[in-house]
């Protein structure tokens, strides 16, 4: 099977990117940022409010979560110890789609998702209708907020289509459900985006996080901003930092663009996310193979061929036939994956570090935890370490105080403080 050398080498140049490339990103990010914040149309970063600031530490009490986020909804019980300590009492989790029903495309109505939605809760609470409950909730679609228990669906995305859902208070629709279902002691209080959750869940644990951070199918970022001039009430600021444009993309970056459900939209995210890295990584091989159709290899793909050279050799037989054959060309495959993979960490790090300037002003950057939740940070081969080695180059010994700490279902534990945070205030 032929292979093309002189694209192999131009491409891996193109996704080696230096020190000087992230730490132009990192000053951009951070430019972009303030900018959102000022409502400036140069800014493409959203840098929308949450209207809830970070927890204390010390609340205590049991309350209600709700993650909906995708094809599973998850209800739990949570206990908040105080002393930055919980446990969870009980956990429930249900599909929206079986073969015996689908609650996310047109054919359900609104009344239908909800009324699974609170059928869920009250599952998690054992039938309990009699003991009051505080509840929050984690939306992970594109919301306009009003304040922290007010959010009104823009779009459905994730191949969602229940009509009757955009343009409405989501959790509106959530407290009619319960009631319908005669859970009326169950008051929801709080909805917020995952990335605004997984904050909330580290630094219940860890008081000296400020950013968080979801990296996985798709990626965004949240922080703390404390600032008061900025036009914004002292809240975590939800980025949607997957927005973020001001970054030169490879052509083949672009190609991907083009050919995207949103062309223009994304910038970042498709260079860095699950979603589309194995995207990158299929039409990349597709060129250097001069293949006739592009072959579909997920993240999940790329994780075990950076992995383990016979599962790579069984990977590509099943995918490509004979390239297996070609110890060499399996090789530079290989090679491929984990650049590819490798550019994805260090754009990652560039926005963490812009972010940590913006938190930082005109002082040092303090030593903090970050919070990630994801696949790709908790399972990619060589995604942690080139974090980690990106925000050195980028801040020096600032990065030394900087320890990134996986967040593991953080967006039910964050749900659950949000509910508490906003009754305690």
């Amino acid at each position: 099977m032929a292979f093309n050398e002189v694209l192999y080498k131009e491409i891996m140049e193109e996704l080696d990117i230096s020190k000087e490339f992230i730490t132009d990103v990192a000053g951009a990010f951070r430019w972009d940022l303030e900018q959102g914040l000022k409502k400036s149309e140069y800014s493409s970063l959203p840098m929308l409010p949450s209207f809830i600031g970070l927890p204390a530490g010390n609340e205590k009490g049991e309350y209600l979560a709700v993650d909906f986020g995708g094809t599973n909804v998850r209800a739990s019980v949570v206990r908040l110890m105080g002393n930055s300590t919980f446990e969870v009492l009980r956990w429930v989790e249900k599909p929206l789609v079986t073969a015996e029903y689908n609650l996310i495309n047109s054919s359900a109505s609104s009344d239908d998702l909800f009324n699974f939605l609170a059928e869920a809760v009250g599952e998690a609470v054992e039938g309990d209708r009699e003991k009051p409950y505080f509840l929050g909730h984690t939306f992970s679609f594109g919301t306009e907020q009003k304040d922290i228990n007010h959010a009104m669906l823009i779009k459905w995305a994730k191949e969602f289509a229940v009509p009757g859902v955009e343009g409405e208070d989501i959790n509106a629709l959530l407290e009619k459900a319960l009631i319908r279902k005669g859970f009326g002691n169950i008051k929801p209080v709080a909805i917020l985006n995952d990335t605004v959750a997984v904050l909330l869940a580290s630094a219940y644990n860890y008081p000296d996080t400020r950013i968080g951070c979801i990296y996985a199918t798709g990626y965004n970022t949240c922080y703390m901003e404390v600032m008061p001039d900025v036009g914004r009430p002292a809240c975590i600021i939800n980025m949607e930092s997957g927005a973020f444009s001001k970054m030169i993309p490879s052509k083949w970056d672009l190609e991907l663009d083009r050919a995207s459900e949103q062309p223009g939209r994304q910038r970042l995210e498709k260079m860095v996310s699950g979603k589309y890295i194995g995207e990158l990584f299929s039409r990349l091989t597709k060129e250097l193979l001069d293949l006739s159709q592009k072959p579909s290899f997920s993240t999940v793909d790329m994780s075990a061929i950076m992995e383990n050279s016979s599962e790579a050799v069984k990977i590509f037989v099943d995918t490509l036939g004979n390239v297996a054959e070609d110890e060499e060309i399996i090789e530079k495959l290989r090679n491929l994956a984990k650049a590819i993979t490798i550019r994805s960490a260090r754009i990652v790090a560039a926005s963490w570090a812009g972010t940590l300037w913006h938190i930082a002003g005109s002082g040092r950057v303090e030593p903090q935890h970050i919070a990630v939740d994801g696949s790709l940070f908790q399972h990619m081969p060589y995604v942690q370490e080139n974090v980690r080695r990106a925000l050195y180059e980028i801040m020096g010994a600032e990065a030394g105080g900087l320890e990134p700490v996986l967040v593991k279902d953080g967006s039910s534990i964050g749900a659950a403080i949000a509910a508490a945070v906003a009754t305690c205030r």
